[in-house]
Order: C-alpha cells, then sequence, then structure tokens
C-alpha cells in the first residue's frame, strides 16, 4: 500500500485520489521542505535502528514543532511498528515514520468539528482573541471580504481599545471591504463598544458581526474578566452569541503559539483556532501538536497574503499538503 492509499485509509476512505489544492500545497512548502530536509539528515546518519535512533527521532520531530507529547508517543509507536514491519532499510523507515504521523493525526482528529457555525436566528457572532501581532485584525479583513463576496451583510467591531493602531487598522479594513465598523476613542471601554456593535447589528439586519479584542496575555486575570464581559453583553442581546470564540495564533512562532494557546483555553473557552501565516513558516507541525495536546480544531489557516488565501482548514487536504513528496510513491510497472 502507497503513501496516498495509507493517506486515504487514515481518512477512512473518503478520498478516492490526492486532492488537488495548490493552496494548501504551495502553503505548506515551507513545513514540507522543513520536515523533509529534518528526515534526510537523520537518515544521513542512519546506521541501524537502535535507541540512539529513536532518541535522535524524538529530537527531530520536537523541532519540528509536532509537541513534545507527540513526539513521545509516536517514537514509542515506531519503536514497536519498526519491528512489526522488519523496517531496516531508510526508505522503509521513512515510510513508516510518516505513515505513523499520518495515523496519529487523524486518530487525534476524529470527531472533530472545523465548521464556523452561525445563528439560527439573527446576527451570528464571531469573537476574534490573541496576543498582539498575531494576525487577529488581518483575519477579520480577509473574513469580512470573503463573507461580502458570498453576499453576507457584515460589521465590523473595534474591540481592541487600548491600541489606536489597532482601532485604525480594522477601520482600514473595513474601508478596503466596504464594511462598516463600530469603533470608539482609544481608551474607551470594549464591552461598551461591542454593545453598540450588537445593537447596531440587530437594529440593521446584519449577517455576521465580527469583533476584535485586546490581546494583553501578560495580564490573564484581567484579560479573563474583560472577555468575560464582552461575552456577558453579546450574549444578553443574542441568548446564541458568540457562535464562534476563534483564536488567532501566528504559525511562525511554533511551540510559543501552542503555549499561547493553553493559556487562552484557560482564560476562556476557545470554540476554534485560525493558524495564520502558515506560507511563511516551516512550523506547520504545529497543528498536529495542538489536536493532539488541546483538541480544539484548527477552522481557519493563512494559506498566504492574498485575500482569499486565509481558507477553511480542511483536515484531509492539509495532510497531503504536509506529507506529500516526503515519500516516494513506488511506480507501477
Amino acid at each position: 500500500m502507497g503513501l496516498f492509499d495509507k493517506l486515504r485509509a487514515a481518512f477512512g476512505g473518503k478520498t478516492d485520489t490526492p486532492p488537488a489544492d495548490d493552496k494548501y500545497e504551495e502553503g505548506l512548502a515551507k513545513t514540507r521542505s522543513s520536515f523533509g530536509e529534518r528526515l534526510n539528515a537523520l537518515f544521513a546518519n542512519f546506521r541501524t535502528v537502535d535507541e540512539n535512533f529513536f532518541d535522535d527521532l524524538e529530537e527531530m520531530l520536537i523541532e519540528a514543532d509536532v509537541g513534545y507529547d507527540m513526539a513521545v508517543k509516536l517514537s514509542d509507536e515506531l519503536r514497536e511498528e519498526a519491528k512489526l514491519k522488519n523496517a531496516k532499510s531508510s526508505q522503509d523507515l521513512a515510510q513508516v515514520i510518516v505513515t505513523k504521523l499520518v495515523e496519529l493525526y487523524a486518530a487525534a482528529g476524529v470527531n472533530e468539528d472545523n465548521s464556523l457555525h452561525e445563528a439560527t436566528s439573527g446576527p451570528t457572532v464571531y469573537l476574534f482573541v490573541g496576543v498582539n501581532g498575531a494576525g487577529k485584525t488581518t483575519t477579520i479583513g480577509k473574513l469580512a471580504h470573503q463573507l461580502e463576496q458570498t453576499g453576507k451583510k457584515v460589521l465590523l467591531a473595534a474591540g481592541d481599545t487600548f491600541r489606536a493602531g489597532a482601532i485604525e487598522q480594522l477601520q482600514e479594513w473595513g474601508k478596503r471591504d466596504g464594511v462598516p465598523v463600530v469603533a470608539s476613542a482609544v481608551g474607551a471601554d470594549p464591552a461598551a463598544v461591542v454593545f453598540d456593535a450588537v445593537k447596531k447589528a440587530k437594529a440593521e439586519a446584519f449577517d455576521i458581526l465580527l469583533v476584535d479584542t485586546a490581546g494583553r496575555l501578560q495580564n490573564k486575570v484581567n484579560l479573563m474578566k474583560e472577555l468575560d464581559k464582552i461575552k456577558r453583553v453579546i450574549s444578553r442581546e443574542l441568548p446564541e452569541a458568540p457562535q464562534e470564540v476563534l483564536l488567532v495564533l501566528d504559525a511562525t512562532t511554533g511551540q510559543n503559539a501552542l503555549s499561547q494557546a493553553k493559556q487562552f483555553n484557560e482564560t476562556t473557552d476557545i470554540s476554534g483556532i485560525v493558524l495564520t501565516k502558515l506560507d511563511g513558516s516551516g512550523k506547520g507541525g504545529i497543528v498536529l501538536a495542538i489536536r493532539n495536546e488541546l483538541h480544539v480544531p484548527v477552522k481557519l489557516v493563512g494559506l498566504g497574503e492574498g485575500m482569499d488565501d486565509l481558507q477553511p482548514f480542511v483536515p484531509e487536504k492539509f495532510a497531503y499538503g504536509l506529507f506529500q513528496g516526503l515519500i516516494e510513491e513506488p511506480t507501477q510497472d
């Protein structure tokens, strides 16, 4: 069974042929190359499958940002797998490693809901959280553009009132997208801004309200109180809302992104993750760590700088984009 057959099996045989998706293939090129280079470097020193080899493999996987827990788990399972498959050559072992990664990746995502939920009636509210610089405002701007293109009536709320730059950036995105922005002066109460935005969304029949928030993770107590207050304001006016609390993470920060995710997950109830800048990073393996350690679904990924490069996260496409080409498929005679 070839790698693509194993990929299909790992995803329940849903895909008859490897899905062609240039955005995923191109967006994950750096990660694929980085992982491949690490794998090749490991096998360059490969002599025999012993404990030293598996120690080196574990270290390589941690460096590839698949996460410490998953690296240890994978290394342990590979010891048994290598014995069962009698893998001795580097090519055989490489096949086992990538196949096992795919299987663990798929298993960690069983019953995972990657979709963005909408309200059954009234405006849908998406609340965006994350540290400054992760790409929250850009994500909101791109998503607003895409939603507008599908005919949705979109409203933005500048809930990060602690930085003039954040307010101005969101207003600039509003102009670019042709969507209104509810904003106030720097230092205003974020919950008051969000309250005004919710009232406007209800009164003027907006379909979607996208809310930006501050990212002051260094003071978790204040951040938690602020986010709780914002959520109370929203749910008081719209009992079903917010439909999503999306944590925006910068993929280029690797394990730091995972650390942020853990801290935000302790602070507020996150429904999904937006992983930005995947195209500029060799650290796409962070998705495996997030799945294995947090079990919070990735819902959107940034695969480029263009307006349409913010994409829904599709696990099968991600797996193909990440692992395709790492191992040559056997040619048919």
